[in-house]
């Protein structure tokens, strides 16, 4: 599996979010791409211990079934729901959101395992570094490809 932690993995990320436009359509979902530069934030910033948010009670009745099912092998599925703090209506303007995106995929690779929070995840429950890395892999390379890159 790729890793956000490696040169490799995390220069391929960064290379595709640069090959999206302002007018890079989507080929499946709702959000447009500023709107999805901004949602790929989201996840990062809790990895970091940025944005704090409880377990609430789905996360508790299922969260370590979705674990296990989502830092597998298998790619994540198309339309899977999304949190409501990760809906982002009204994202800023195309370059900013990708700037700051990718500046939070660098900190990753920069910054290493130390730089993510140990505090549970507010669905999954507590991860390992290994988990923060797949779950933050597999989410971004699944909204790359909704993006076609």
């Amino acid at each position: 599996m790729k890793s956000l932690f490696t040169p490799d993995g995390n220069a391929e990320i960064i290379d595709r979010i640069n090959k999206l436009t302002p007018s890079t359509p989507q080929v499946w979902g709702k959000m447009n791409v500023s709107q999805m530069l901004a949602h790929c934030q989201q996840p990062l910033k809790v990895a970091f211990g940025e944005v704090k948010m409880k377990q609430g009670l789905m996360g508790i009745l299922f969260g370590k079934m979705m674990k296990k099912k989502l830092t597998g092998t298998q790619p994540f599925q198309k339309n899977l729901p999304t949190a409501k703090p990760f809906i982002i209506a009204n994202p800023g303007e195309f370059e900013l959101e990708k700037t700051k995106l990718i500046a939070l995929v660098k900190k990753f690779y920069s910054e290493g395992p130390n730089a993510l929070s140990k505090d549970p995840h507010p669905f999954f429950g507590r991860l390992t570094d290994e988990e923060w890395d797949k779950l933050s892999w597999k989410h971004l390379d699944h909204h790359l490809q909704q993006f076609g890159v």
